[in-house]
């Protein structure tokens, strides 16, 4: 009998469902109603509702009403009347001896019954709650003073215990498994993204020099898709491939690649050759750019204006309560000379705070804590009066920006794409440029958040913990607001007798067309003090047998001529950038040509960034689903980061090792 005991007291009960918890409390509370009714009252003790009986007849009442239906409602009901029950019960029993005599039956009866149908007011129509509606037929009677019948007992108690717990059970055990918490929170995860938008896109597919010598793409410096794949993949998903964007997590480190010693020209290019670590017979062409840094005291004043969006959706602890500690951390970055002003919308677009000296942090601060969600999302009439703030204290020769920070869409007036980078291009002729932060799960439009900070000579992040808002708008604060270039676009053309194919990794959102680099009209990215930008092409060598398209029997006009092939025969592609400085309309051009002299014999002699960057383009290249990573397993890139980790002064390549080794576990090869 002890074991058998012993055995029992091991297992579990059933998770109780919300229809169970409301149907049992239910019966309780009429069953004493009616044992009071039947109770032979003491000598001397006048027949009166009892405070418990109130309570019983209002809760009865109240959890039949549809409201009730909620169980963080109910819950927060429930414990506090359930002891002020228990303390009625064992106050007010005559006997001291537990709950009086009910009929028989009583109790067995009520549990079974469902709770009667909510009554309405006259001329109200209302709607049953599912879980409180009548069942189509009544159930056979069982045995109700267990969710286990005898034999079930008897088999639990046998060697064949865990065969038992698949017979047939009680009604009460009738009620559908509850789904675990880890399968819960993997579908509120997917109901979550299938909420987002995020631009699609083809991976950029291997060209032949012989037919398309030349690659032009826009330069691009910002990083929200890698804070998009490490939110999907803390939170245990692997991310959407549409969110994965190579280049922003590429360009998402510090690197220390060599700076421009003047803001006269302000880049320097960084150029290494080294073996394709996950295709033998390829090469990589790693091109890296870092901006002139600007000491604090050139930095120009800054006339910024935050525009917030406080609609109903950014109630939730990672929208508008982060987005108030984030733009505190900026606040205190700020210098006197700077200005800061506050929009916000939601229904309607509304000042909070005119133009102010950021000398002036308590009145900013104030300004920024009382804010409150609520209303839906005028996006556009908000952009609209950001600007008009703006124009109001702008300062010439200085920095004038409006940052936008948002969970991600805009749902009243002008809301199409086309619509508000027609109004974003217009305002960025006036010398106010537009980034944007995102914030929040659930309604992120990326792809609108990407085409307005394209067009508003801006950059787009995403902000998921404070930590990353601090490296944002603190650590790279000189990035985020100083412009030394803007414009910026890339031009790579290959030599035909060394070169066979290439391709571009990432940048696919970035491409331009050949004719587009010298045509000033043409917008392009913009790179802030001290920003980089990397850039990685595979390139194949001529007579490599990697080599996957044919040579073309009657040759193309795209062909370089031999009597125009460039005299050296070292070269094997040539590098021009073009850029305008932030307050000049016309570009200029820097060239490189890209020699034998640039090759390393394997990737260990390479440099470490240039390891490190190359391993997270392997990362963002698996994550996306691209076919020539295939055979690199995620192993295969934590060994190429791990040895290339560096003093890793912010643990961000810690950070990237951990996201890696998820994912590797998260995929299912």
């Amino acid at each position: 009998m002890d074991k058998q005991l012993a055995a029992l007291s091991r297992l579990k009960a059933p998770a109780p469902t919300e229809e169970a918890r409301a149907r049992a409390l239910s019966a309780a509370l009429q069953s004493f109603d009616a044992t009071e009714k039947t109770a032979t009252l003491a000598q001397g003790i006048e027949e009166s509702p009892r405070p418990s009986s109130i309570l019983n007849r209002v809760w009865s009442t109240a959890m039949n009403r549809k409201f009730l239906a909620s169980s963080a409602i109910a819950t927060l009901l429930l414990v506090p009347a359930a002891g002020f029950v228990a303390i009625e019960l064992s106050r007010n029993n005559p006997s001291g001896g537990g709950i009086a005599e009910t009929p028989a039956g009583a109790v067995q009866d009520l549990a079974v019954k469902p709770l009667p149908k909510p009554t309405s007011p006259a001329n109200v129509e209302t709607e049953t709650p599912a879980q409180y509606a009548e069942p189509a037929a009544s159930p056979a009677p069982q045995s109700r003073t267990s969710d286990f019948n005898t034999d079930q007992i008897s088999g639990l108690l046998s060697k064949d215990a865990p065969a038992a717990l698949g017979a047939k059970r009680s009604v009460a055990q009738a009620v559908p498994t509850p789904p675990s918490l880890k399968d819960m929170d993997r579908q509120r995860i997917a109901d979550t993204e299938s909420d987002e938008r995020f631009p699609e896109s083809q991976v950029s597919g291997v060209k032949s020099v012989a037919a398309e010598p030349v690659s032009t793409f826009s330069a691009d410096v910002d990083t929200a898709s890698y804070s998009f794949v490490r939110r999907a993949l803390m939170a245990g998903e692997l991310p959407s491939p549409a969110s994965v964007r190579t280049e922003e997590m590429i360009n998402y480190f510090p690197y220390d690649w060599a700076a421009a010693d003047t803001a006269d020209q302000p880049f320097k290019a960084t150029v290494t050759v080294m073996p394709t670590p996950w295709n033998a017979g390829t090469e990589l062409l790693h091109v890296a750019i870092k901006g002139y840094d600007l000491a604090p005291a050139q930095a120009p004043p800054a006339n910024l204006v935050f525009l917030i969006d406080v609609s109903g959706s950014m109630d939730e602890t990672d929208k508008l309560p982060l987005l108030k500690s984030a733009f505190r951390l900026l606040v205190d970055k700020l210098r006197p000379e700077d200005k800061v002003s506050i929009v916000t919308y939601a229904g309607n677009a509304g000042t909070v705070l005119e133009p102010t000296s950021a000398s002036d942090k308590r009145k900013i601060l104030a300004a920024i804590d009382g804010l409150q969600p609520g209303g839906s999302t005028a996006g556009a009439a908000g952009i609209q009066a950001a600007y008009d703030l703006a124009k109001s204290a702008f300062v010439k020769e200085g920095v004038n920006r409006v940052m936008l920070a948002t969970d991600g869409d805009f749902n009243v007036g002008p809301s199409s794409d086309d619509d508000l980078k027609a109004l974003i291009e217009n305002e960025r002729k006036t010398g106010i440029s537009l980034s944007v932060l995102g914030f929040g799960r659930g309604n992120l439009n990326d792809g609108l958040m990407q085409a307005l900070a394209q067009n508003g000579n801006g950059t787009a992040a995403y902000i998921d913990t404070l930590a990353e808002a601090e490296k944002t708008l603190v650590q790279e604060a000189s990035a985020a607001l100083f412009p030394i270039a803007k414009d910026v676009k890339f031009q790579m053309e290959f030599n035909p007798a060394r070169v066979a194919e290439y391709r571009l990794v990432g940048y696919e959102t970035r491409a331009l067309k050949r004719e587009d680099f010298n045509n000033d009209r043409v917008d392009a990215g913009d790179i802030g003090s001290g920003h980089s930008v990397t850039a990685i092409y595979e390139i194949t060598p001529k007579g490599s047998p990697a080599v996957l398209t044919d040579d073309l029997r009657y040759g193309s006009e795209e062909s370089v001529p031999a009597a125009q092939a460039p005299k050296t025969g070292d070269e094997l592609a040539f590098l021009k950038i073009r850029y305008k400085k932030p307050d000049e309309n016309k570009s200029a051009l820097i060239s490189l040509p890209i020699t034998d002299a640039n090759d390393v014999a394997s990737i260990d002699k390479a440099p470490v960034d240039v390891r490190f960057s190359t391993a997270v383009a392997a990362f963002g290249q698996k994550l996306r689903g691209d076919p020539a990573l295939t055979d690199f397993s995620y192993e295969a890139v934590t060994a190429l980061a791990e040895n290339a980790r560096g003093t890793d002064a912010f643990g961000y390549r810690g950070e990237f090792l951990r996201l890696v080794r998820l994912a590797s576990g998260l995929s299912p090869h």
